[in-house]
């Protein structure tokens, strides 16, 4: 409640009424199918491009990548060579599964797995990129892909 100058209280309750209806129809107006369309191409994208950086032609792997995971990731788990095609593999693997939305929750459960070993080991200070990447996985996992996906036509899954 609030007060006007001549001290006569004044409700807010039909403001607050009026903002929660707003902002029930904005939620309703973007569908499940389109945000979870957008969170799968986002990611798909992400890890897409940063497995093409680490490829020549179709799938070899570049000595640079070799040199990356060598010297900058450096995971203490892995040897070298395991860990440069296990990661560029999945992160060719997990982007068409999102792109596609077969096995959609898999691959987003797969790329935060990823998101979480470099997050860990790797770039601890690009947490808030790390973040956003994980709320979009969440919501692929948590929710489904959506109408949108191979998941859906298939087995009708959301």
């Amino acid at each position: 409640m609030q007060t006007n100058n001549d001290t006569h209280t004044v409700s807010n309750a039909p403001c607050r009424r009026a903002l929660h209806a707003s902002r029930a129809a904005l939620a309703g107006a973007v569908p499940h199918s389109v945000i979870a369309l957008l969170a799968r191409i986002a990611m798909g994208s992400t890890f897409w491009l940063s497995a093409r950086t680490k490829i020549d032609g179709l799938l070899t792997l570049k000595d640079s990548t070799f040199f990356l995971f060598e010297n900058e990731y450096a995971l203490p788990m892995l040897p070298v060579n395991v860990a440069a095609y296990l990661a560029t593999y999945s992160e060719h693997l997990f982007a068409l599964m999102l792109f596609v939305g077969l096995g959609s929750r898999l691959g987003a459960a797969g790329m935060l797995g990823i998101t979480a070993v470099i997050q860990l080991l790797v770039y601890p200070s690009a947490w808030p990129t790390h973040l956003g990447w994980a709320v979009l996985l969440l919501v692929i996992i948590a929710q489904g892909p959506g109408k949108l996906s191979l998941d859906h036509v298939l087995f009708g899954r959301r």
